[in-house]
């Protein structure tokens, strides 16, 4: 009567002193090789086992460190944008300090902010009218900013000529108590911003942006 494996299995797991009573018997037992070719014993097969399974550590472990500094270099660059930002004095400093920022510390090709907050400079294009659907959108990004391909008609007009060649965008709600601006990042790569990307930054980088505002509109 045939044996079933899964019984083998079962009785080696339960009695593992098989092992040491039989340990002659391991170095007798050949099996194929994992990528083919000659059979060995199966005391060898167990260290490439490990021996796998240790690379494939190594791999995961390299990723995890490869993961820390980029958040170590992302978080430098906040830091620095949250300095700089500290020493600005008015609404077109406030602006100026950001799209720099963006633009060569995080290497977004094209910002856009619009802002309906009561004290602000009303000459400045950040300031322009925005629709009541641009309002309802800054509603719906207080809970998390939106990573993808689509935004408004609107919104793309903001970007002026480059509009119609962008791909992929970052929106975020400026905000205190409710909502009194957004702040889009956006770029001619579809991949630059997707909908599964992390969005931890973007939203410490709005409520940076927000608080500098609002010191802006309490100044006046």
């Amino acid at each position: 009567m045939p044996i079933d494996a899964a019984a083998v299995a079962t009785y080696l797991q339960q009695n593992p002193q098989f092992f040491e009573e039989y340990a002659d018997l391991l170095s007798e037992i050949f099996i194929p090789h994992p990528h083919g070719g000659r059979a060995i014993p199966i005391a060898e097969r167990q260290i490439l086992t490990l021996r796998e399974k240790n690379k494939m550590l190594e791999g995961k472990l390299a990723e995890l460190i490869q993961f820390g500094e980029e958040n170590d270099q992302i978080g430098d660059k906040v830091h620095k944008l949250s300095a700089a930002l500290l020493q600005t004095t008015d609404l077109s400093g406030v602006v100026g300090t950001l799209q720099y920022h963006l633009q060569e510390h995080f290497h977004v090709p094209h910002v856009a902010l619009r802002l309906w907050l009561d004290g602000l400079d009303s000459s400045l294009i950040e300031c322009s009218d925005v629709s009541s659907e641009v309002r309802s959108l800054a509603d719906s990004l207080v809970t998390a900013p939106y990573c993808g391909p689509y935004v408004t008609d609107e919104v793309i007009n903001w970007m002026g000529e480059v509009g119609p060649q962008l791909k992929s965008f970052a929106q975020a709600a400026l905000h205190a108590e409710t909502p009194f601006g957004v702040l889009v990042l956006a770029s001619e790569d579809p991949q630059r911003f997707y909908p599964e990307m992390g969005v931890l930054y973007l939203a410490r980088i709005s409520d940076l942006v927000s608080a500098a505002i609002l010191r802006c509109a309490h100044q006046k």
